[in-house]
């Protein structure tokens, strides 16, 4: 007595070795499309890339989760406070250079100065701010 009625033909072990490349097809698109967001992250020298490379591998069976980590490992780190931009003589906030003088953006700028810092720099509203030449280069 055997466990089936019938012999196995050709046709049948074609369908078993299409469903075992169908099983190593999704596990290898499962973990490429896990990896991708951390990859992602590390060739884009993301400072939070393990965090992104985890998100990706965490997220990969909801969905959602995975897309933030997509995301994220695209987005950069820079955080301007626009807020704290300088403000003009004529009010308006949009601080634009004249020339080439040298335009200012405000990184982090705090209400007190820390402990220690030079408190003319702080008095004067300087404080975190870092001028840019013409050229681009930066100097505090």
């Amino acid at each position: 007595m055997s466990l089936i009625d019938f012999e196995l033909d050709g046709y049948d072990y074609a369908t078993f070795a299409l469903l075992l490349l169908c099983v190593i097809v999704f596990f290898y698109v499962m973990v490429t499309l896990g990896g991708l967001p951390g990859k992602l992250a590390e060739k884009r020298n993301h400072p939070h890339a393990e965090s992104v490379k985890l998100g990706g591998w965490i997220g990969l069976f909801t969905v959602f989760p995975w897309i933030h980590a997509l995301i994220w490992a695209y987005h950069d780190s820079l955080t301007i406070d626009v807020r704290k931009f300088p403000k003009t003589p004529g009010g308006s906030g949009d601080a634009k250079p004249a020339g080439d003088a040298p335009a200012e953006i405000v990184i982090a700028a705090g209400d007190q100065a820390p402990a220690g810092a030079n408190t003319s720099e702080a008095a004067s509203g300087r404080a975190g701010t870092v001028a840019r030449d013409a050229k681009g280069g930066a100097s505090v």
